[in-house]
């Protein structure tokens, strides 16, 4: 999260006034924004070694001895 986005999503509690300092999942968008940014991130080795759904990565290997070295 953009950092002078935080101000826009505070909170009040019988405790104090909080911000989020990274998105909540219960945000506008934020699904699709992490979505977004997997996609990114991940671009080259999407539907190859990883799946991206939701929240969830999965690394997937055909053969057990390579499965270390697609997690690095």
């Amino acid at each position: 999260m953009a950092p002078e986005d935080q101000e826009k999503i505070v909170f009040r509690t019988p405790k104090g006034i909080y911000c989020y300092t990274m998105m909540p999942f219960g945000l506008k968008n934020a699904g699709a924004t992490y979505q977004r940014a997997m996609t990114t991130i991940f671009n080259d080795m999407l539907h190859n070694t990883i799946e991206c759904y939701v929240d969830h990565l999965v690394v997937k290997t055909r053969k057990r001895e390579h499965h270390l070295s697609d997690l690095k």
